[in-house]
């Protein structure tokens, strides 16, 4: 009886030994449960090149988007089409993206009223500029176009339009420090220059 006894006062001791050590650890871990509540995400770091990035590149692919939209209707070509639609598919979800991380960053969310703003580059406050967008007249003629006339010009108008979207987006590789940020703009190079080589084979066939 006693040897019982003795061995359940011994098993309790190597518990509770056990777990002070357990706690010990814990307690001298720095990182603890930090690592799970600090991991990953858009606001892991950023800069000024980041936030430009995505205050430009938003409303740059509303006006993508709003070209895009007009091929219904207007579109004489399947594939151009197809194209458009493509586009459309493409960018908006990325406009979202961008959003989110503008609005985790703390900073303006840009948006809209894109369309009749002044071609090529245009200047913001803190010093970034969009290339390729179309200007007000540019967009009507667009709107106003239709068959083949509307086919050409659309590929010839969205040809430049992803030329300074690769643009934009090679500015934010080159200087953009947040990983998921600089991620998307290689995905928006790669993306955009497939379609650059395709719209270009339209225009030729």
């Amino acid at each position: 009886m006693e040897n019982l006894m003795m061995r359940k006062t011994l098993a309790a001791i190597a518990l509770l030994a056990t777990a002070g050590l357990t706690l010990t650890a814990c307690a001298d871990d720095p990182d603890g449960d930090a690592t799970s509540s600090t991991g990953s995400d858009s606001t892991a770091a950023f800069n000024d090149a980041d936030v430009n990035f995505a205050q430009l590149m938003i409303p740059h692919h509303e006006q993508a988007i709003e070209m895009a939209q007009m091929a219904q209707g207007r579109a004489s070509n399947g594939e151009v089409l197809e194209l458009a639609e493509s586009i459309e598919a493409a960018q908006g979800p990325e406009i979202e993206t961008l959003e989110g991380w503008l609005e985790a960053w703390g900073e303006e969310v840009t948006s809209g009223g894109m369309g009749g703003m002044d071609h090529g580059d245009m200047g913001d406050d803190s010093g970034g500029a969009m290339s390729g967008m179309m200007d007000e007249e540019e967009m009507n003629g667009l709107m106003e176009a239709s068959g083949a006339d509307w086919d050409r010009m659309f590929l010839e108008m969205m040809i430049e339009h992803h030329e300074g979207a690769v643009e934009m987006a090679q500015v934010e590789v080159d200087q953009g420090e947040n990983p998921d940020a600089v991620a998307l703009a290689e995905k928006i190079i790669s993306d955009q220059q497939a379609e650059i080589a395709q719209m270009q084979q339209l225009l030729e066939s």
